[in-house]
């Protein structure tokens, strides 16, 4: 059942002010001196102090908590290419998701680029002004392209969370799924459904966490990605080159199957399918906003099933808000130049171990549950779990220092210490914000 109706979200997004976003000044704007600091002639100061070392930039602007939201609108949600206009809603809504969880500012554009080459150029263009970008809402497979374009070229963290946030999420889960049912991950026999950006991120992900790459079948829309097949994109043939034999239909595929990866579309797994998979399934069925398989459909097939979707009224909902924010916390506090795989591994890690812990009772409030507890139903912390914060973000950085990506060195305590005030001051900004606006309308 919907939580809310067509026209209560058309509300949300259109009263009080339009959007979900604003800029709002951080410093004082009381009288001639503030003004003369922000502008004329103060501002000069800034300008040659950055001129004469550009790295200076962090210190004098807002670059270091500043991240684009970049997206041509080519691969939208459930939605498809519905173009830059219709995309823009989501673009704000993942900037707002980026500062109520994280504190990172956000300038979102939605832009007329429909060729690669075209966004490239684009966010090359951004570097000067902001310290990261998050590319968004891009169809494979263009979109890796323009990443690793960019990764290679600009000298800021760059990240298409359609590929790796769910890579992320789900990885976690993969992890504590393979310690509640004893499987190994090197024994792992997968599935994946769909073979777009998520898919070929996941299962990359996967593989170098340790799942042979043989034991990947990957289905696109024609059929089985095998060593017979012919046209494929270099995304796609990396598994197809492993492949030993042709599964004719995604059904044979599963049979004796330890997890099944869905990033396709609803309806394309039956009750008999999950029957026929191996002891203790792990089942991701994440096609939006139906999955593959419903939660109650697979359960009721195999109670012994761990079983997620992206669906939030659900347990083991894979959200990729519980990495994003995170992660372009910990780079942008280390100065990290790239989001390297050593950075995600610790992001997917982080998330693994948090499950573990013990959650508290407000928490559980917000899901109207008594309790969560590490299990079948519980292999990733819930998408609101404000301690993600705290866990990640710190992985994430002292991975990037590890890794040599970083340009600081923070101190971990002090640093953990600092990202719960931080978020505790932020959110009270935010409240007393919001107070300022008549939101009973919504």
């Amino acid at each position: 059942m919907s939580l809310f109706t067509k026209e209560e979200a058309l509300r949300y997004h259109s009263v009080a002010r339009n959007g979900k976003l604003e800029v709002v000044p951080c410093k004082p704007f009381r009288n001639q001196k503030d003004l003369a600091l922000a502008y004329s002639p103060g501002v000069a100061e800034a300008c040659r102090a950055i001129y004469a070392d550009p790295e200076k930039s962090w210190e004098y602007t807002n670059r270091g908590n500043l991240v684009a939201v970049v997206s041509n609108g080519t691969a939208v949600l459930g939605l498809g290419n519905i173009g830059p206009r219709a995309a823009k809603p989501v673009m704000e809504g993942k900037g707002l998701l980026f500062k109520i969880f994280a504190d990172i500012d956000v300038y979102d554009f939605s832009i007329n680029a429909p060729k690669p080459e075209q966004v490239i150029e684009f966010c090359k263009m951004l570097e000067p002004t902001i310290g990261g970008i998050n590319l968004e809402d891009i169809k494979a497979p263009e979109c890796f392209e323009i990443e690793q374009t960019l990764i290679d070229t600009l000298d800021i963290p760059v990240f298409h969370d359609d590929q790796h946030g769910t890579a992320i999420v789900s990885a976690a889960g993969l992890i504590n799924a393979c310690e509640i049912t004893g499987k190994k991950i090197e024994d792992l026999r997968v599935v994946v459904s769909g073979a777009g950006a998520a898919a070929i991120s996941c299962s990359k992900l996967y593989v170098a966490m340790g799942v042979n790459k043989g034991n990947v079948a990957m289905f696109d829309s024609k059929g089985h990605i095998h060593k017979g097949r012919t046209g494929l994109h270099s995304t796609k043939t990396f598994f197809a080159e492993a492949q030993k034999s042709e599964y004719k239909s995604l059904g044979e595929a599963l049979k004796g199957a330890d997890v099944f990866l869905g990033l396709s579309q609803a309806g394309l797994v039956t009750q008999d399918m999950v029957k026929a998979m191996g002891k203790s399934p792990i089942i991701f069925a994440m096609a939006n906003p139906d999955p593959e398989i419903s939660y109650t459909d697979a359960k009721a097939a195999r109670p012994d099933a761990i079983m997620g979707t992206g669906r939030s009224d659900f347990p083991n909902q894979v959200n990729n808000v519980s990495g994003f924010p995170f992660i372009f916390r910990g780079a942008l506090d280390a100065g990290a130049k790239k989001i390297n795989e050593a950075m995600k591994m610790a992001a997917a890690k982080a998330i693994a171990a948090l499950t573990r812990e013990k959650v508290p009772s407000e928490i559980c409030d917000m899901y109207g549950v008594k309790e969560l507890k590490f299990g079948l139903d519980y292999v990733m912390p819930k998408a609101l779990d404000f301690r993600l914060l705290e866990w990640e973000a710190p992985a994430v950085a002292q991975a990037a220092i590890d890794s040599g990506v970083a340009t600081k060195k923070l101190d971990m305590t002090a640093y953990k210490a600092a990202l719960r005030q931080r978020i505790d001051d932020a959110h009270k900004r935010l409240h007393a914000h919001l107070d300022t606006y008549d939101l009973s309308m919504i």
